[in-house]
């Protein structure tokens, strides 16, 4: 089994992409040889108690665990609810700014969707109020919903297509006239339709190998952000083979940042961050 990233040694040649986001994210998998995204999820009642005692609980943790996993990760991934449930929003800057001042990439995992001016105010939240290099948004409501999004030509946006969660299937299979499933159809649009300004990825979870693959040949060497390993299940191996041909960015959360509720928690995140990235670099060629 591979293990620490000097033994790796399949990590392609950086390719320049003229999008500020997407070349970070390469020239960092690439120095680090990791494809592992750390999703910061905070479940304040899941931290260890003298964390929780904190005046800022959210923060110290999420600290505690960029800390621990920093040379790990080649990015983070907030989770936007979490912090608004527990009106930490004021904690989610804070982390957002540590992380950019470590000058590691961040994804703000908002799954935001909304037409006209509602969208264009989602947009300057998530670019200009929290500073983040890229945001997940939901492609439900077509292409006026997400021009406000794409307009940042210099950020990254993530297009839910094939998401990890079992219900995910209700509606992103349902077949059309055509024969098309309607998550081929986002792929196909993303690819064809909306990366007019080369900033466009694709969420696409790791718990269906079988779709992931079919994406990746409809949308050539575009880049997929993975959710769904670790606490959801996503098999590692499958879901690298089948998404190789592009770019990737494999993201764990609660396996992560809950490894422990002791004192030992960063420690132990940081176990968990190091066998994910070797496992995930095992299969990646």
């Amino acid at each position: 089994m591979c293990c620490g990233p000097s033994e790796v040694s399949h990590f392609k040649e950086i390719i320049i992409s003229n999008n500020q986001f997407f070349d970070a994210i390469t020239t960092r998998q690439s120095e680090l040889e990791t494809l592992l995204c750390v999703g910061l999820d905070p479940d304040p009642a899941r931290f260890p108690p003298a964390v929780r005692k904190d005046k800022e609980p959210i923060f110290t943790f999420n600290k505690a665990m960029i800390d621990a996993t920093s040379d790990l990760a080649c990015c983070y991934k907030p989770q936007f609810a979490f912090y608004a449930a527990n009106a930490a929003e004021q904690e989610l800057e804070k982390t957002i700014a540590y992380v950019r001042d470590l000058g590691i990439p961040l994804i703000l995992d908002a799954k935001r969707g909304d037409v006209g001016s509602t969208a264009e105010n989602y947009a300057t939240e998530a670019f200009e109020r929290y500073g983040a290099d890229a945001v997940t948004i939901n492609p439900y409501m077509g292409l006026d919903a997400m021009q406000p999004f794409l307009a940042y030509a210099e950020k990254g946006i993530f297009v839910l297509c094939r998401t990890s969660n079992p219900g995910g299937a209700d509606i992103q299979n349902l077949v059309m006239e055509d024969g098309e499933q309607l998550y081929e159809r986002v792929a196909g649009l993303a690819t064809q339709n909306w990366n007019s300004n080369n900033n466009v990825a694709l969420v696409v979870g790791a718990t269906q190998p079988g779709e992931l693959a079919r994406v990746r040949e409809i949308t050539g060497d575009m880049t997929f952000l993975l959710p769904g390993i670790g606490a959801q299940g996503g098999d590692i191996e499958a879901s690298i083979k089948a998404g190789q041909g592009g770019g990737l960015i494999v993201s764990s959360s609660r396996a992560i940042l809950y490894a422990s509720s002791g004192e030992d928690f960063a420690e132990a995140a940081r176990q968990v961050a190091q066998s994910t990235r070797d496992a995930i670099n095992q299969h990646y060629k």
